[in-house]
């Protein structure tokens, strides 16, 4: 189970998944003439070094490399349906990647401490003369804003039809996943029949980090506003790093029942992120997953 939980993982895409093993990724898609298109390339040499074995300096290199992978997939699948051929690579990739973590950033993490920071200078209350327990409200009252536009963001773009596909291709991604993780046959029919939600999903591990934020965040006590807001991009990473490792020990430890119960929010806010996959969809998901499996034995088989 420990080799699973590091090998494999994946993606939604548009009209597609990526699945993602050790060595290798393959994204499967649906072409606007019905058939099943699919890419592979060999992974970055980080996902096999030395680094991807330090607890909480893993989760920062592995996120970071995933989020330009999965921009790379999304460009894929939509100049497929599109039928241009760009690539995004390089500066432009990695100009793309900064932009959207920016946005990203300001949105989750500044807005919400700007929105109680505004509340707290109108009420005229000085936050570098609070007690303790006043920093802890503030800093609770900060994570609950941060935990309401997460949700809420999540929610309002569900409604977006070309969304609910892109969540549908992503229950159909956990079906997949789920469906091998308990050695049945990857048929769609077997496929079907597995949970729509997963340990392992980056929506578990949205709402762990803002979780764990919150509690972080306590623990530094009222701030001025400037290292209040600096506070909260510095410790970013220290943040990805801690859900990371928990999203792995929950995820290695599902046979416990406290540990079900602890990711039972998880699984909960999934249902957002995900809905039930139709045939064709479970189809896509199925031959990424297979042909990344083939990708993967070949890469091995040339380096043994």
């Amino acid at each position: 189970m420990e080799d699973k939980i590091i090998t494999y993982g994946g993606q939604a895409v548009i009209e597609g998944v990526l699945m993602r093993g050790q060595n290798a990724m393959a994204i499967a898609m649906r072409a606007p003439d019905g058939q099943i298109v699919t890419h592979t390339e060999p992974l970055a040499g980080i996902y096999r070094s030395r680094l991807t074995k330090i607890p909480f300096l893993r989760g920062i290199l592995l996120l970071w490399d995933a989020l330009g992978l999965g921009m790379r997939a999304l460009t894929i699948s939509a100049n497929l349906q599109s039928g241009e051929d760009e690539k995004l690579e390089g500066p432009a990739l990695y100009l793309t990647l900064g932009l959207s973590l920016t946005i990203g950033i300001a949105l989750f993490f500044l807005l919400p401490a700007g929105i109680v920071s505004l509340g707290e200078h109108l009420a005229g209350f000085d936050p570098t003369q609070a007690s303790g327990w006043n920093a802890f409200w503030s800093n609770l009252a900060e994570g609950v804003i941060r935990l309401l536009i997460v949700v809420g963001y999540i929610w309002a773009i569900g409604f977006v039809r070309e969304a609910r596909r892109l969540f549908a291709y992503h229950g159909a991604e956990h079906k997949t996943i789920n469906a091998y993780e308990a050695g049945a046959e990857l048929t769609p029919e077997s496929v079907a029949n597995y949970p729509i939600e997963h340990a392992r999903c980056g929506t578990a591990f949205l709402l762990t980090l803002v979780l764990v934020s919150i509690i972080v965040f306590t623990l530094l006590g009222n701030l001025p506003l400037g290292w209040k807001l600096l506070s909260r991009i510095l410790l970013l990473p220290l943040l990805a790093g801690i859900a990371v490792e928990y999203i792995r020990w929950t995820a290695n430890h599902l046979h416990w029942p406290l540990v079900r119960l602890l990711i039972r929010p998880n699984l909960a806010l999934q249902k957002l992120t995900t809905r039930q996959p139709d045939r064709e969809m479970l189809e896509v998901a199925i031959q990424a997953f297979q042909t990344m499996r083939q990708a993967e034995q070949s890469l091995s088989s040339r380096h043994a």
